[in-house]
């Protein structure tokens, strides 16, 4: 079958090939009845856009870029913010036909603004979403506003009063998890903190601060170690909470993986979990159902928060608005939490 073009679509749709060319490149001010039309006439034909026409037809390319923190350039690398990230970016692209460029960024590199300034004036997307912790790091930010693109930074730890940007409540949230942890009777609730250059993590331990105190109870410093986000860390982490005389009945950790490195640890010190401690973690990566036991955490809407900065870059969000859209997060109470154990 010879390879459907914008003619094709157009008599198919019964409209114009202008009419076509302008639902593809998802223009403004087309009548929603037309834009079906059009769609179905898509979608039955198998019509793919030329790329390489659609560029040379604008300024920038029918691309959108996602840009995140490489995973391999960690000890034990975890990809579950990243493939939820992908998933959420690649989901919106789709819909209004453009393509999705992923660049693991390893900020630690001399010369990684000059990586991005590059990779940004070889494609020239039409906006760069990115992500936490990259969204906080002036050098990757500077990179990129000297290419003039528009972008929308997911989980930025201080927003700026000038820009759009895409958040969850993690604060709020957080302060929910360790109230539900202490109505489970827990007093003694540890929180273990993630890695200080991810300030959306920080806003986790605000959150634990505030659910302690509205729950009634002290914050103490014997209680809160410091993490990296990894497995590795938790697990240390876990070691100094553990090997104490009076340990804590609940750990709450900033991350899942962190949560998980816990569990570990838990089962080598023969502490029973959730009889003897509860332990919960944060984002719902799917290492959360695969350790054992499944770990209480709070759902993180990555899908969702990358699918809503790619979508507002497509339709030019960011030009007209600004503050933090947030994605609310939720709980998942699995069989890692339960009643404080008695006295």
């Amino acid at each position: 079958m010879p390879k459907a073009t914008l003619d094709h679509v157009a008599k198919r749709a019964g409209v114009s090939m202008k009419t076509v060319s302008r639902v593809v490149n998802r223009e403004p001010n087309v009548r929603e009845s037309t834009k079906a039309k059009v769609d179905a006439a898509i979608a039955e034909l198998n019509y793919r856009p030329n790329q390489s026409a659609r560029n040379l037809a604008s300024e920038r390319a029918h691309i959108i870029g996602l840009i995140y923190d490489d995973p391999s350039a960690y000890e034990i690398p975890s990809a579950g913010y990243v493939v939820n990230m992908q998933q959420g970016a690649l989901h919106a692209c789709r819909k209004a036909h453009y393509e999705l460029l992923i660049h693991p960024c390893n900020y630690r590199k001399r010369n990684i603004d000059r990586e991005i300034e590059e990779i940004i004036e070889y494609a020239r997307p039409a906006g760069i979403v990115l992500a936490a912790p990259l969204s906080d790091m002036p050098r990757i930010i500077r990179a990129i506003e000297k290419t003039s693109t528009p972008m929308i930074r997911v989980s930025p730890g201080k927003p700026k009063a000038n820009e759009l940007c895409v958040a969850t409540n993690d604060r709020e949230i957080s302060a929910e998890m360790t109230s539900y942890l202490a109505s489970l009777g827990h007093k003694r609730i540890a929180f273990i903190t993630g890695h200080p250059s991810h300030k959306a993590v920080a806003n986790r331990f605000a959150g634990y601060k505030d659910g302690m105190q509205q729950s009634g109870l002290n914050v103490s410093e014997r209680l809160i170690v410091s993490g990296d986000n990894s497995f590795r860390s938790g697990e240390v982490a876990a070691q100094k909470l553990l090997s104490r005389k009076q340990r804590p009945t609940a750990i709450f950790a900033a991350n899942d993986d962190m949560a998980a490195g816990v569990i570990r640890v838990a089962n080598r010190f023969g502490i029973e979990v959730p009889t003897e401690l509860s332990i919960a973690g944060f984002d719902d990566i799917a290492l959360a159902q695969l350790v054992f036991p499944n770990l209480t955490t709070i759902q993180q809407p990555l899908t969702a928060m990358a699918e809503r900065a790619a979508s507002m870059l497509i339709k030019g969000a960011e030009k007209n608005a600004t503050g933090t859209e947030i994605v609310p997060a939720s709980i998942i109470i699995r069989e890692s939490t339960g009643p404080a154990p008695s006295t």
